[in-house]
This record gives C-alpha cells, sequence and structure tokens, in this order.
C-alpha cells in the first residue's frame, strides 16, 4: 500500500513524465513533525525552475477544510535559491500561515541573489491544470473523511508591489502587466 507521500510523489511524477527531480530536506523546526522536502525540477515547464514542497501538508491550520496545502513556484531562473526559500516559507510557517490566495509573505530580504524580490504572493499555480493541482488524494485506500492537498501558486514579487497588494489587493495587482516567471524584472506597482 502506497504511503501519502509515495502518493504525492507518484502524482508529480505523473505531471513531470516521469522526469527524475532533485530532492532538498529542509530540517524540522516543529516538535512532532517531520520535516519539508522541496521536489526540484529543473527545465520544466519549458525553461523554468519549478519547485514543490512535500510536508507542509503535515501541519494543521484553522482555515484549512477542504484540504491542507502545498506550494508550486516556478521561475525563470537557475539559481536554486528559489526552491531554498519555498522549502524554508513552508517549513518555517506551517501551522500559523494558511497560505490563501492572497496570502502576502514577506521575506525580509532578497531571496536570490539576482534579483531584489523580497516576498511572496500566494495564488494558483500557473503551471498545473486546475484537475492537477486541486483535490489529490494521498489518503490510504479505504480511508475515512479526505486526505487531500491542494497546490498553491508561491509567485516572487517586490517590496512596491507587496505594499500595492496590502493596499488594492491581488485582484488589482494581478490585472497588471507583469511576467510572473521574471525574477529579473523591474516593479510594476
Amino acid at each position: 500500500m502506497a504511503s501519502r507521500v509515495e502518493k504525492y510523489l507518484a502524482h508529480l511524477d505523473h505531471l513531470s513524465g516521469g522526469v527524475e527531480p532533485l530532492f532538498f530536506p529542509v530540517e524540522s523546526t516543529k516538535p512532532g513533525l517531520p520535516g519539508v522536502t522541496t521536489v526540484v525540477y529543473q527545465g520544466m515547464p519549458e525553461d523554468l525552475l519549478t519547485a514543490l514542497t512535500y510536508g507542509l501538508s503535515l501541519a494543521e491550520h484553522p482555515e484549512w477544510r477542504d484540504g491542507t496545502p502545498e506550494l508550486c513556484l516556478s521561475v525563470r531562473s537557475t539559481e536554486t535559491a528559489w526552491a531554498h526559500a519555498a522549502g524554508f516559507l513552508a517549513e518555517g510557517l506551517r501551522g500559523s500561515c494558511p497560505f490563501s490566495y492572497g496570502n502576502i509573505i514577506d521575506f525580509g530580504e532578497p531571496v536570490a541573489a539576482e534579483s531584489d524580490m523580497t516576498a511572496f504572493c500566494v495564488f494558483a499555480p500557473s503551471v498545473l491544470d486546475r484537475e492537477d493541482y486541486v483535490g489529490i488524494d494521498v489518503g490510504p485506500r479505504g480511508h475515512e473523511g479526505h486526505d487531500t492537498i491542494n497546490i498553491q501558486g508561491l509567485y516572487p514579487i517586490h517590496e512596491a508591489e507587496r505594499q500595492f497588494v496590502t493596499e488594492h489587493g491581488l485582484e488589482a495587482f494581478w490585472r497588471l502587466e507583469w511576467d510572473p516567471y521574471d525574477v529579473r524584472r523591474a516593479p510594476v506597482a
């Protein structure tokens, strides 16, 4: 019988066509919870580095009613600092941040040497189809209740954009002209 993590990894294998990812573990700082692992695909899709977490969904949060989140970050870069940041945020904020659409996370410093971006916003992952990121069943066969994962998109943004989203909302920001994958772009707000 496949474990929860095996079911999730099988789902990712299906999405990637079996491409072998890199795995970056993040040691747990939460008593009773195992660490978080970032699963990284370089050049998928196309020229993007895509990182998905596993371990965030093992925590609990009062807002998580229809499944638990994992994160997906896709950027036009080869720097694995982006993937490490996703794992660091997932591990450090699990249980306290709901990682709901519209949440803004201040990283507090530039995420990677190639960029001035210091924050992230959470929204639907643009590199996956809805059926591939919502309601991923990871429970054992015949389990009672639901054990589902919903993958949330994590988008790097500039400090000025973080402030714009705080003042005007994510929808107003999303309507601006910007490339969500370009970590070297100028601020749009």
